[in-house]
């Protein structure tokens, strides 16, 4: 049976992803067989599992630092909200319906508890270590009776806890004290370190915060991270939510993004932000629009609620007014001249509307959900390119589109200036990407690049050097301590 070791944070988006993944990749340079796990995740930025199925983007990531394909058992429950209150459940990588928060808690909860506690097995059996995210923080008084994806996880693996704060967003002493001060004596006994994220400065400034962390709580400080721009997939869209920009440096080419609000697999887009002359920006609203070289219309976990949001902020006019335009799955749906959902796979109700009419396709939603990596070849070069497929719609071509790739749903107009596709991670391919930015620059007079980028195995390079990051940084000592002492109690001085 593994040994595990659990990273839990005093809130969303303090950095559980990143140290579960650097933790992952430095145990597999060390020459453990290491596997990821995070038993209930929320996020609509998901990966395609090559057998087909769906988990979170983080536990992908964190399976790509262990040198493994993804397997459905590393996230048994996938929520992904298509609404501020329901969500579509996605069990052991297949959905299983679409649930308001209550129904899900009342109805769902039992045969999810069932899912993680069978995943769990078998990745325990299989290696020697599993290192567990959990979700959000441990000390949600609302939920915590109902919590399935942090102290009830550690104690299915016996494992010891390492809670992670962000200093950077502040009140970082009062989220590490108030956390542990509501676990109940059992639970905070598991927490045998605290890891300080994304400082910015010279650390020395915080060894009186680190004394007086340690005196204050009893639990060491194991480390105190470095704010580290290392440009791996996100799995939140706190960048997307706040409006912060992904520029690129001495950009002369800028591509917004359409930041709709159920945005979905805004990772789509990390390859052209690391693009040499390229800035991505995500807007809201086509005041911000400015005069960007090309627009794209990204996924969404609700098309037809995220077709009426564009509407709603005359998007379908300002559409009119830029040069290229791609639609990606969701995006693609709504660029076409309608929607149909007779069953109410998209949003839980049945619904029908309009498109923006600016390609001649139609789609109908289905049941059936197409989820699985996808390989296309772009009829006008020929060249293969790989990516994924998350979608449920199926979309068909009237007389004024054609297909612009084989093997993946997709369609242009007749001049070639509208594009859409269902292949998500079609800018990860550098020979598509370096074509298409180059496109944009001649229409610019600009010289056409010769390198697009950092490809692929950008990261893998920035999980090394996360798990270098760690090393210099983090008491790896402490952390093969806890591995060997799993939730015994911490022995203080």
């Amino acid at each position: 049976m593994a040994r595990a070791l659990m990273v839990q944070g005093t809130a969303s988006s303090v950095g559980k992803s990143w140290l579960a993944a650097g933790l992952c990749r430095l145990l597999r340079q060390d020459g453990w067989r290491v596997a990821p796990f995070k038993s209930q995740n929320m996020s609509n930025n998901a990966a395609a599992l090559p057998g087909g199925g769906e988990i979170g983007r983080a536990q992908a990531l964190q399976a790509q630092a262990c040198g493994l394909q993804p397997t459905a058992d590393m996230n048994p429950v996938l929520l992904k909200p298509t609404a501020d209150t329901r969500s579509q459940v996605i069990l052991l990588g297949r959905p299983v319906g679409i649930h308001a928060a209550a129904a899900y808690y009342a109805d769902v909860r039992v045969q999810a508890w069932a899912a993680v506690r069978a995943a769990y097995g078998r990745l325990a059996a299989e290696y020697e270590i599993v290192i567990i995210e959990g979700a959000g923080s441990p000390a949600e008084m609302n939920l915590k009776d109902r919590d399935i994806a942090n102290m009830r996880v550690a104690e299915l693996a016996d494992a010891s806890v390492i809670l992670v704060a962000d200093i950077d967003r502040g009140g970082v002493f009062a989220s590490i004290i108030g956390t542990l001060d509501l676990l109940p004596p059992h639970e905070r006994a598991r927490v045998k370190g605290v890891v300080v994220n994304r400082f910015r400065g010279d650390p020395n400034l915080f060894t009186d915060g680190v004394r007086f962390l340690e005196d204050r709580t009893g639990v060491p400080v194991l480390g105190v991270l470095p704010y580290l721009d290392l440009r791996l997939p996100e799995e939140d869209a706190v960048a997307v939510e706040t409006g912060d920009a992904r520029p690129g440096d001495g950009a002369d080419i800028e591509v917004a993004v359409v930041a709709v609000p159920r945005i979905a697999n805004f990772t789509d887009f990390d390859a052209l932000a690391r693009t040499p002359g390229v800035r991505v920006r995500f807007v809201r609203e086509p005041s911000d629009m400015g005069e960007p070289d090309a627009l794209v219309l990204p996924g969404s976990k609700n098309t037809l609620a995220d077709l009426a949001w564009l509407r709603e902020r005359h998007w379908d006019a300002a559409l009119g007014r830029v040069q290229r335009i791609v639609g990606l799955c969701g995006g693609y749906q709504m660029l076409g001249g309608r929607i149909d959902d007779p069953l109410g796979v998209d949003g839980g109700r049945p619904a029908s509307a309009p498109g923006l009419g600016l390609l001649d396709v139609a789609t109908v939603f289905a049941p059936a959900k197409r989820a699985q990596p996808a390989e296309a070849v772009e009829r006008a070069t020929g060249e293969r390119l790989h990516g994924y497929e998350i979608h449920a719609g199926d979309t068909r071509l009237g007389p004024g589109a054609r297909a612009w790739l084989d093997g993946v749903g997709s369609a242009s107009d007749r001049g070639g200036r509208v594009i859409g596709t269902y292949l998500h991670g079609l800018f990860d391919n550098d020979g598509f990407r370096l074509r298409w930015i180059n496109g944009l620059r001649a229409r610019r007079g600009l010289p056409p690049l010769v390198d697009a980028g950092p490809g692929p195995s950008a990261v893998d390079a920035a999980l090394d050097e996360l798990a270098a990051a760690l090393r210099r940084h983090l008491d790896i000592g402490a952390v093969y301590r806890m591995l060997e002492e799993g939730g015994a109690p911490h022995r203080t001085p």
